[in-house]
């Protein structure tokens, strides 16, 4: 009767493990979606505000880039124009953020310093711990208290 009983706890306790592991990856899971979704809709609004900045400011180079011309044709001096040069590369470089590659070519770059400079990308004293966490919030409760 003690073995069957043990065997059923045994059995049980299984179970349970087994349950609490299936039930510790789909919430990983979950929670893996849900940052990406985040992450997705995050890089989606920082798009649409390149693009609206892009519309802004070509509207202003376009009447910009039409007023030096305005001028230079009355005056006749070449420096009026001088404008339009760094402009030019402005307009340029946000449209190739709203429109062109540029986000593949960052994410290409990203990839590259995470798979050869990933030094770079540590943490001064690394990663947080439990311990180290846990001793700050003792710390920081210790000097909440009144004295």
């Amino acid at each position: 009767m003690g073995i069957l009983l043990g065997k059923t706890m045994d059995e049980n306790l299984k179970k349970q493990q087994d349950f609490m592991l299936k039930t510790s990856v789909i919430q990983m899971e979950r929670q893996i979606q849900m940052q990406n979704q985040m992450r997705e809709r995050m890089m989606a609004m920082q798009i649409a505000r390149a693009r609206d900045m892009f519309a802004w400011f070509g509207s202003f180079y376009a009447l910009a880039s039409l007023g030096m011309i305005a001028g230079f044709s009355k005056q006749r001096k070449v420096a009026i124009l001088v404008p339009v040069l760094p402009l030019t590369f402005l307009l340029a470089y946000q449209y190739d953020l709203a429109y062109g590659n540029k986000m593949n070519r960052m994410r290409g770059e990203a990839d590259s310093i995470m798979n050869t400079e990933n030094v770079m990308l540590a943490l001064p004293h690394g990663l947080p711990t439990f311990s180290s966490i846990e001793a700050a919030r003792l710390d920081q409760q210790t000097k909440d208290r009144p004295s």
